[in-house]
């Protein structure tokens, strides 16, 4: 089965008018990745080099990773996964910064690279991660 990376337009924009509403606010996006067998994960230099230049790249925009863990099996569904990754926004505009921020290339060559499949998921960000709603 074959995935594919489609950017969701109208996420994009309802982000962007959150960003420009003046009561823009922290956000967490949850990256569920499947990494190319180039990227070695957990242990292979790509997918190294990668983590290391996000973790530098993302506080150019004052954001941060929070947590990454590895997903040993799947109970349901048909995706398969590698590793699930918490990265936490100042605001929305923060994340739709990433793109011109200074460092975006490298960061989005090696993320092309190395991330054969990524569903990202936009959660609260104001409110402590492992904390019951």
């Amino acid at each position: 089965m074959t995935y594919v990376n489609v950017r969701n337009d109208a996420e994009m924009a309802l982000m962007q008018s959150i960003a420009n509403s003046g009561n823009d606010r922290p956000v967490m996006m949850v990256n569920l990745n499947y990494y190319s067998p180039e990227a070695g994960f957990p242990d292979g230099e790509l997918y190294q080099q990668y983590m290391s230049v996000l973790e530098n790249f993302l506080p150019v925009v004052g954001a941060k990773i929070l947590w990454r863990h590895p997903v040993f099996g799947q109970v349901t569904g048909e995706q398969p996964l590698h590793e699930m990754l918490a990265a936490w926004y100042p605001t929305h505009q923060a994340f739709l910064d990433l793109a011109t921020a200074p460092g975006a290339e490298e960061n989005f060559d090696l993320r092309a690279r190395t991330v054969e499949h990524a569903v990202i998921h936009r959660v609260s960000g104001d409110v402590y991660p492992f904390m019951p709603v």
